[in-house]
Formats: C-alpha cells, structure tokens, sequence
C-alpha cells in the first residue's frame, strides 16, 4: 500500500460531519444538499468558475485522456457532441486479461480500512467532483445533449447527491453489525460458561462492473460506483461509447484519491470499448465481474439479468410512464407542469410521462367541464407557448442524444391524430445540434391497433394522448402497463378522494412511485436524493431503486471469525 497524503484523521476531519448529515437525512427524508446546484457558487476554495470550467473542458479535446492503468493496450475513442463538434478524445483501451488481476490485488487493504474510512475516501473523490463541476457540465453536455443548466445541475450536484446518498447507505448497512471484536457468553448453570470472542468484518463480493448510460452518464453511473467502492469492490467503469468523458474524468478523479489515501489506485478502472467491440456482453460474464450496475436498454438489461448468473445485477431499464387525468383544481398548473415535464431534455429521461389517460366525456376543472379534445388542444397549447421562443426552448430542450431518438420522433407521426406537431428549433452557438420540440398524438385507447402504439415505450420528446371510457378503465390500464411494461413513473390528476385512494392503491400493488396533483415547480420527471426513490425495483422498468438498503446490503458479506476466549 502506498504512503497516505491523506490521513484518515485528515480526512475525517474533512468529511465526518458531512457523512453524519447525510446519515441523518436518509432517516428523515428531509431536503438537504453539501453541493451547490448554482453556477455562480463555484469559483472559491479551489473549485473551478465557469472560465476555468470551459478551459479544462477544452484542454481535453484532441488530446490522449492518460490514466497509468495497468494493461493498456492500445487507444480508442469517437465521441461526437450530440452539438456536433467531435470531441477527438483518445482513451487507454484495456487488456482485461491484465486489467481484472491488477484490481483485485488492492482489494484485501480496501477491507481492512474498514466501512468508516472506505466512505470517507469516497466522500473526499466526490468532494474533488464538485469542485470541477463547471469542468463535468461541459463533459456531461457534449456527450448526453443535455442543454447546459441541466448538464450542470443533473450531471453535477444532483449526481454528487446520489452519489452521497449511496455512501451513506452502504455505511449504514455495513455498520449494523458491531465493527471489532464482540464478547460472547453462554451461562452453564454451575459450570463455567462457554465464551468466545467474535469479529465480524464487512467483505465485498469481487469487481464491480459499472456499465454506463448516453444520457445521463453521472447521475445514473455515480449509484453504483459508489455502492459498491464503498462496500469494499473495486470497480470497473463502462462508459457509452457515445458518453465516456464524464466517467473517465470520475475514474481519474477516483484513482488520484485513492492513491493519495494509500491505497491501490487500481480499486478503480476504465474500460472503454473499440468501435463494435461489445465488451459489455464479454466483461458481464467473466468469472471477476461480482456485481453489475446497468441502465439502458430493456433487451440488454433482460440479457444481463439471464446471463450474468455469478453476479449481482441491478437494472434500470425501460418503462411506459402514465398520467391519469381525472379531474384537476389548477387547471393552468396541470397544464404547465406537464408541458415543463414533457419538454425537458426532450424527453430522453426514464422518468418523463409518455401516455397520458384522459377519458373520452373529458374532465372536471375549476374553469369547468373540458372535454378530451379541448384538455388535449390546450396542453398542445401549453407546449407550444413554453417552447415558443427559441432560447427558451433550446435551453429546456438540449439536442436529440443519437439519431434513433429522432427516427422514433419522425415515426410517431405516423402513429394517430397529431395533436402537437414536431419542430425544428435552430441552435444559435451549434448549427450541427438536432432539436426538436415535442410531438403530442391523439390515441383512441379502445382500438386495438392503438394499443401497439402506447403500449411500447418510445423513448423521447414523444407522448399519447388516449382517450379512454373513464377514470376506472384509465385505471385499469394503469395496473396492466404498470405490471406488463413497467413505470418508473406514474402522475395522477383528480379532485376526487375516493379517484386518489383507487391511483394509490394501484401503485401499492404494481410497486411503482406515484406523483399526485403536481402543479408547481416540481415535476413528475424529477426526484431529489436522500429523499425520493428512483424507481422502486417492484416492477420491470428496473429491479433496483436508487437508493435504498437493498440497493448495498448485497454487495457485501459479513464475514465472522470465532476465537476462544
């Protein structure tokens, strides 16, 4: 083990108190945050502002990403910003055969450090994070096509929160069990009792595989990474090819910490993957790979579950996220809160709502009785008026993250009655950058033909507007795509006590996180750390929620040793 610069009473005294708030806030629920989500709050103590930011974004382009890790083999790279500019970034390619040995070989001192030292490390890695948050936001907008305020915000302190938020559980689990030795005695009546002395200590399983996510690479990748670094893993990073510099700055980041901690900076890894190469498929199956991070694609994330038989795996995949529009008190604020839900990011989150079920003789509002076609004319409306103005719409749009987002756009269409059309909206920084607005489609909910349609989910700034017989059977296909297709989201609308019970009660039994009434600034797409859960695992979007108890306690066992006393 190398020499520590950073002592565990340096880093202690550093971090303690933050690992103390955030335990404490996973308890209460409360809102909390260490980092700070405005852009002008950086530029002191060491952190970058946004000059500073933009230059060593800049400095990376066109240039050998070098990390020192063992088994390099050759370069790669190719992303292009979903702007345009190529970013021209070559990274170390990895011999895993060399790579895997090398990332176990730290394993043994990473346990022994023990759960309160492993998490203040990771609280000093993501400390070192926030403070190049300006740097990240450019990474995390020139490869998820996220506009810049969200870049910075998702891919920068809400990401540092999960992050934190995935420490801290790992913590927790890990320190349920009495850390040392424990005394053990057993009464014999007149005999002397029987006594041993028990240690109990915290062991990862093995290599973590992080496989990473085009669209939100840091906020989706940082749960995982954390989990299982804090848990005892190594762990190896699988960027997107479309989406790598995000997390090879983290590796890098990671492995400066690590080895300023006196640890085996190779406890964390890069893999970056040849144009075709596939690795996810060949590193998931490896003998080393213990524990799989995931989100994508439902038919990858169903491979993996199926496949990866010797490790953990846990998935975020795919889900039909549903709006139920019985009835509504703010009839302006429904209207805007779902035309801001549908409009971010251009829907390319997992979160964003796609079908929305209003019943055919319309609905109930406190600007009285509107019909199916006038709630869906005026949510077009909505849209429209959000979106109307170009700088406005760019910066809550951003661009289309990779050409099939604007094939499954241009092909919905085609797919009913057009309600709100599509857009071409014109980038003034980035000519290159495709952004578009949303498309709204009138479906009718009872014919079959329909149902092949919003019954699939089309990943983007695309969303159905099905008309059904009423709020019970609008419930009813609720249940059934909640338990046949999976939701990471639902959001409900309604007036009525006994309608709001029946939504609830649905999203007890399918396992799927219910939003009601949301008609001010916060929207059903978004959820905040140490607080929401993202997802549930209850259901098939994903089998895992960020973050919970079971998203860590399986990443480790408790291993006993027994002694005579």
């Amino acid at each position: 083990m190398a020499t520590a610069q950073l002592t565990t009473d340096r880093l202690a005294e550093k971090h303690r108190s933050t690992l103390d708030q955030a335990l404490d806030t996973i308890r209460t629920r409360a809102y909390w945050s260490p980092y700070p989500e405005h852009p002008k709050a950086y530029g002191a103590d060491g952190s970058l502002d946004a000059a500073a930011g933009l230059a060593a974004h800049q400095s990376l382009l066109n240039t050998r990403f070098e990390l020192d890790q063992p088994g390099t083999d050759g370069w790669t790279g190719g992303e292009t910003s979903p702007y345009g500019p190529a970013l021209g970034i070559e990274y170390p390619h990895a011999d895993i055969d060399v790579l895997l040995p090398a990332m176990r070989a730290g394993m043994g001192a990473w346990r022994d450090a023990g759960a309160e030292t492993r998490a203040l490390v990771c609280l000093e890695i993501l400390a070192r994070i926030s403070a190049r948050t300006h740097e990240f936001a450019h990474a995390v907008m020139h490869t998820s096509g996220q506009a810049f305020m969200m870049a910075f915000q998702a891919g920068g302190p809400h990401a540092q929160d999960r992050g934190l938020e995935a420490v801290a559980y790992a913590y927790a689990e890990q320190t349920r069990t009495p850390a040392g030795r424990a005394g053990w005695s057993k009464p014999q009546g007149k005999r002397d009792p029987l006594e041993l002395s028990k240690e109990f200590t915290p062991v990862g399983r093995g290599i973590a595989l992080v496989i990473g996510c085009n669209t939100f690479p840091t906020w989706n990748g940082y749960p995982g990474l954390f989990a299982s670094l804090a848990t005892g893993n190594p762990v190896l990073v699988k960027p997107h090819p479309r989406a790598v510099l995000p997390l090879a700055l983290t590796v890098r980041v990671a492995r400066e910490v690590l080895a300023e901690a006196g640890f085996d900076p190779n406890l964390v890894a890069l893999a970056v993957e040849r144009p075709g190469e596939g690795i996810a498929k060949t590193l998931a199956v490896r003998p080393e790979i213990r524990i799989i991070d995931y989100t994508g694609s439902t038919a990858f994330g169903d491979w993996l579950e199926a496949n990866a038989r010797q490790a953990q795996v846990y998935t975020e995949k795919a889900g039909v996220n549903t709006v139920v529009v019985d009835s509504t008190g703010d009839y302006k604020g429904m209207l805007a809160n779902l035309a801001f839900s549908l409009s971010l990011y251009s829907g390319q989150m997992c979160t964003t709502p796609q079908n929305l079920l209003i019943p055919r003789d319309g609905i109930g509002t406190d600007q009285g009785p509107k019909s199916y076609d006038e709630v869906v004319a005026d949510l077009a409306t909505a849209v429209g008026g959000l979106l109307g103005d170009d700088a406005r719409a760019n910066g809550l749009l951003g661009a289309l993250v990779n050409p099939d987002v604007k094939a499954r756009l241009e092909a919905a269409a085609g797919l009913g009655e057009v309600a709100l059309a599509s857009r071409e909206v014109a980038h003034p920084e980035y000519p290159d950058a495709v952004v578009r607005t949303p498309v709204i489609v009138k479906l009718d909910g009872s014919k079959p033909d329909a149902e092949a349609a919003y019954f699939s989910e089309c990943f983007g700034p695309v969303s159905f507007a099905v008309s059904v017989d009423s709020t019970e059977d609008a419930l009813e296909l609720l249940r059934r795509t909640v338990r046949e297709k999976g939701a990471m989201t639902v959001g409900a609308y309604t007036t009525s006590a006994d309608v709001e019970r029946a939504v609830e009660e649905v999203c007890l039994e399918e396992s799927a996180q219910l939003s009601l009434n949301l008609t001010g600034g916060v929207y059903v797409n978004q959820t905040a750390a140490f607080s929401d859960f993202h997802g549930s695992g209850g259901n098939p979007a994903a089998n895992a929620a960020l973050c919970d108890g079971a998203f860590v306690s399986n990443r480790f066992r408790v291993v006993e040793v027994r002694r005579q006393a």
